[in-house]
């Protein structure tokens, strides 16, 4: 009969505490050696919740974060309440971009490597020349990494950064575009009215010609050139129509919705001083990822110092390894002095990309200084136009004008007339196109 040992349970038990020992002392080994001394404080970034963006360095990590605390400080150039405000809560209520699919995805990361200090466990299983299965369970913990971890960590925030200027870039976007057709539609309807009035008037004049040519007093020539004017001031009638029904379509489409019967312009407030262009923002965040990267790859070519405990069937596998990620050779000078360069065209992006928003936005705002001066200026060349075509018809009237130079007079009138009810809404194009560049079309605390 055979005896069962009662020695097992205790085995098992102490081979319990001895890997429960290894653990917590590769713990602490690798607490005192690695460990990020805010690593433990850190809450995870959430930017879909109201303040939740705290102060925070490109690259550094959630609570300090100076590129998530411009994004969230920002606020709306758009007026509360009015057309402007309705079409852009729609679009955003609507909108089917990626960007927040992406940043919950850079979230998670960061979570995931601001834990990247502690040790891993996992279980080894190898097959002996014996032909045994042999299971060992291994803890492992990087003592000396030379900085490798900690950039690893700095790389997370950075992703984190620049999906959450992606997100805000999108949803500025997103506003922009539905704004954009909303006011190319006022735009259009504006000018079609303009001109549908302009065709009214020449048909009378056309028929007026007509008579004349029934009565022999004028020759088919002039009124078929006559005939060219109407019929090509009702094509511009009919495009302004369909320019019109284009985007109105074109922000339902967007919107999920129509807006029939919304009318009218908002005014864009524009802060003093100006925030950085979201460009900029975006080109610190890839900038510090850029770094980070560099870093880590760096690292590889330093040497480490990990610490490893393997428990399995047998006593207690435990040790030291001294070495480095990547294998020396001739180059390895020059390939680590072309990551340090690495670093130096990071920086000089930023100040390419801080140059080149500069160019753009001083682009805009000349345009919309020329605008606005065009409006004045042709608003009264318009009301000049208007008062000599009032003289030109009471001359025609007395026949001191021909019938034709009064069509002439009034074709010169209703294209002016034309341009200068679409300047405004040009004006306000520009005003959108320059708060989609400073990201405040819409508000930092909402994204």
């Amino acid at each position: 009969m055979t005896r069962k040992s009662s020695s097992a349970p205790l085995l098992r038990a102490t081979a319990a505490a001895r890997i429960f020992t290894a653990a917590l002392v590769l713990a602490g080994l690798g607490g005192c050696m690695t460990q990020d001394p805010g690593a433990a404080s850190r809450a995870p970034f959430s930017a879909a919740s109201k303040g939740a963006l705290g102060p925070r360095t490109p690259g550094a990590t959630a609570q300090t974060s100076l590129i998530i605390a411009d994004l969230a400080a920002r606020r709306s150039g758009l007026p509360a309440h009015g057309p402007y405000a309705e079409v852009a809560q729609a679009v955003l209520e609507a909108s089917k971009g990626t960007a927040q699919a992406q940043l919950r995805v850079a979230r998670l990361t960061e979570r995931a490597k601001s834990k990247n200090w502690l040790p891993q466990v996992g279980p080894q299983i190898s097959l002996t020349s014996l032909g045994e299965v042999v299971t060992d369970l291994v803890f492992q913990q990087v003592l000396l990494d030379n900085g490798a971890k900690k950039a690893e960590r700095d790389f997370a925030a950075a992703d984190v950064e620049v999906a959450a200027v992606s997100l805000a870039t999108e949803m500025n976007q997103t506003v922009h575009d539905g704004l954009k057709y909303y006011v190319n539609g006022l735009k259009a309807r504006d000018q079609a009215a303009v001109s549908e009035a302009s065709t009214a008037k020449l048909a009378e004049f056309d028929a007026i010609m007509r008579a004349r040519v029934e009565g022999g007093l004028s020759d088919m020539s002039e009124a078929r050139v006559l005939a060219q004017k109407l019929a090509e001031i009702e094509a511009t009638a009919a495009a302004d129509r369909d320019s019109a029904a284009t985007a109105d379509a074109q922000l339902a489409a967007l919107a999920g919705r129509g807006f029939d019967g919304l009318r009218g312009l908002g005014a864009i407030t524009l802060p003093e001083p100006p925030p950085e262009a979201l460009s900029i923002k975006l080109a610190e965040g890839e900038s510090a990822r850029t770094v980070a990267e560099a870093k880590m790859e760096r690292a590889e070519y330093l040497p480490g110092l990990t610490a490893s405990a393997g428990f399995g069937s047998g006593k207690p596998d435990i040790g030291v390894t001294l070495g480095t990620g990547q294998l020396l050779g001739l180059g390895t000078k020059d390939t680590i002095a072309a990551i340090e360069a690495t670093k130096e065209v990071a920086g000089r992006e930023i100040e390419k990309e801080r140059q080149d928003a500069a160019l753009r936005l001083t682009a805009l705002r000349s345009k919309l200084s020329a605008l606005r001066a065009k409006e004045a200026r042709d608003a009264g060349v318009v009301a000049q136009t208007g008062a000599s075509l009032e003289m030109f018809t009471a001359q025609y009237k007395v026949g001191r004008r021909t019938l034709m130079e009064l069509v002439n007079m009034y074709e010169s009138y209703a294209d002016m007339a034309r341009d200068q009810a679409g300047l405004k809404y040009d004006i306000a194009l520009i005003e959108l196109e320059i708060a989609r560049e400073y990201g405040i079309l819409v508000d930092g605390s909402s994204i």
